[in-house]
Formats: C-alpha cells, structure tokens, sequence
C-alpha cells in the first residue's frame, strides 16, 4: 500500500505553468481547467506547447524557459466544448433618455490535464 501512494505522488507532483488564449495557468497531472476556446473536438488529445515553467511542487528541478522550456509539452483530454454563464452589459446616460442592453457568453473549452514530460 505505500507504495502505491509513493508512486502516486511521486506521478502527481510535476507542476507546470502553460500559456493559452493569451493567459497563463499553473497546473498539475489530473487538473481539470478551462480556458479560452480551442478549435479541438470533444474527447481528442491536445498538446499544450508554450510551457513557461516545469518542476516539482518541492521547488526541485526546476525548469524555467526564456520564455519556454525547450522539449517540454503537456498532454490534455478536451472534455467539453461550451460557453459561459451570460453577462449583462448596461450602459446608460441619465437626462437623455439613452440605454443600451446586451449580453455576453465567452466560448470556452474544458480540458483534462493528462500528461506533463520535458
């Protein structure tokens, strides 16, 4: 038994901070993230390709690109393709009878990290 928790932990403490949509995410092996929409099908495999940093979560082995890390990919499982909850969007100007109304859902796309490697 410990050493099926030592092999698990020793799977799921590689840590990285990936860039996607024009946003950084710091993620581990098992996360479930969403983030700005990708033209991928449901249930295909994606390879996140700008990894900012690799490491462990003690802080050892600690890979820092400039500004990626050369080799390194993780490896997620799109899980859902859809849109957020609507924003309403108001703008109004007192005195001259002006009022505007619309609403907003940003797409987005949810995905399982699988895989880290450098």
């Amino acid at each position: 038994m410990l050493t099926v928790i030592s092999i698990k932990s020793i799977l799921f403490s590689m840590i990285a901070v990936i860039k996607t949509g024009g946003k950084q995410y710091k993620i581990k092996q098992g996360d479930t993230i969403r983030v700005e929409k990708l033209e991928v099908e449901k249930d295909k495999i994606f390879d996140f390709n700008h990894v900012l940093l690799v490491g462990n979560k003690k802080g050892e082995d600690l890979k820092i690109g400039t500004p990626i890390v050369e080799g390194a990919k993780v490896t997620a499982k799109v899980l859902e393709q859809g849109r957020a909850k609507k924003i309403d969007v108001i703008k109004y100007k007192r005195k001259v009878r002006y009022r505007k109304k619309y609403g907003h859902r940003q797409p987005y796309t949810e995905v399982k990290i699988e895989k880290i490697t450098v």
